[in-house]
């Protein structure tokens, strides 16, 4: 599977998140979020409207850092599994995109990224 080099585990803050830029017009970027030594990636799309999360580039966070916030409706997201704990598309989550961390780097495995049904992005593995 391709691979590609995000940055290093400590260019993103502990308790925050840091955006990425993904090829395509179409497709969404990415954001990783770091607790200590684990990272979570996500698309940054709300699934309750289909837009980026970040209305200010860059700020995913509530100002306490307990959740991902939605700047466009105020939806909270847990940032160790996506999933939306308030506001108008609760119980959906984020859609999960799969970061390794090797010796101090992240990396993203490539992906196919196409939307489904009902406004749910789907990813599938992009062959070397």
């Amino acid at each position: 599977m391709a691979r590609r080099r995000l940055c290093e585990l400590d260019d993103i803050r502990n308790g925050d998140a840091l955006a990425f830029e993904t090829p395509g017009d179409d497709v969404p970027n990415i954001f990783v979020v770091r607790k200590g030594g684990d990272v979570f990636g996500y698309l940054n799309d709300c699934p309750h409207w289909n837009i980026s999360l970040d209305f200010v580039p860059g700020k995913f966070f509530t100002l306490d850092k307990r959740f991902i916030q939605c700047s466009n409706h105020g939806a909270r997201f847990d940032p160790e599994t996506g999933k939306c704990l308030f506001g108008p598309c609760r119980g959906q989550s984020l859609t999960a995109v799969p970061i390794a961390i090797e010796d101090g780097t992240l990396w993203l495995d490539e992906y196919e990224v196409r939307l489904a049904e009902r406004g749910e992005w789907r990813l599938t593995p992009r062959p070397d």
